[in-house]
């Protein structure tokens, strides 16, 4: 069984694994967070971390309200942790999320500068581990508004893999505030085809409405419906 699962307020991601999940016909097997239609769990985040645990949960998405270039994220606070600038909703199940699963796709709509920072003010969960650590699991990519990057886990770093259409590798640079790597030839990120956009539209999207109405309805014009 080759499993992805979505944990809460992650519309895109929820489209992504429902997307492949249509266009592999029926696999892989996909778990949205808060949906009752669209999940192989049935007693919810108590069981997602039960069967990652155990090896049964082979893709996770994971964001933060600072992302570092060592693949740290933040979900608690900014500033000093005594007196926050900004509290974030808590770190909940990341730290062993991440140590766990095999393939976490990190993800940050906002590519700027105080979203991805040279160094995280709080770490909900590590990028990497001392060599000694028995780890599984850990970051392969991070999906911003502006490009993909890919992690390198033996070095902690991610690497610039492409950049999406309409952005350049200026733009990604200047709003960016970690150092990354960058290859030679940096791509762009390919489009959606037309067959793959008609299945968002109409497919996907009313899966996705059941437990984002407003984000169906808002990008897609669609309303829930039972699969």
């Amino acid at each position: 069984m080759y499993a992805m699962s979505v944990g809460a307020a992650s519309p895109i991601p929820a489209t992504a694994a429902l997307l492949a999940r249509e266009r592999g016909g029926g696999r892989p097997y996909v778990s949205l967070l808060g949906s009752r239609a669209h999940t192989f769990f049935t007693d919810g985040a108590r069981e997602l971390f039960d069967c990652a645990g155990q090896g049964r949960v082979d893709v996770f998405f994971l964001s933060g309200g600072q992302i570092d270039g060592a693949g740290n994220i933040n979900l608690v606070s900014i500033g000093d942790y005594a007196r926050p600038k900004a509290r974030f909703p808590g770190s909940f199940g990341s730290a062993y999320l991440y140590y766990v699963v095999p393939k976490v796709i990190l993800f940050r709509v906002e590519h700027s500068r105080r979203t991805l920072v040279p160094k995280v003010d709080f770490v909900s969960a590590p990028g990497g581990s001392a060599d000694h650590v028995f780890r599984p699991g850990g970051p392969i990519a991070l999906v911003t508004s502006l490009c993909l990057f890919a992690f390198d886990r033996q070095h902690r770093r991610f690497r610039l893999q492409s950049v999406h259409p309409g952005h350049s590798v200026d733009e990604v640079i200047e709003n960016t505030g970690f150092a990354f790597d960058q290859p030679a030839y940096i791509p762009v990120t390919p489009a959606p085809s037309t067959e793959t956009l008609r299945l968002m539209r109409s497919r996907v999207a009313p899966m996705l409405a059941e437990v984002y109405p407003q984000f169906a309805q808002s990008v897609f014009g669609a309303t829930a419906c039972a699969r």
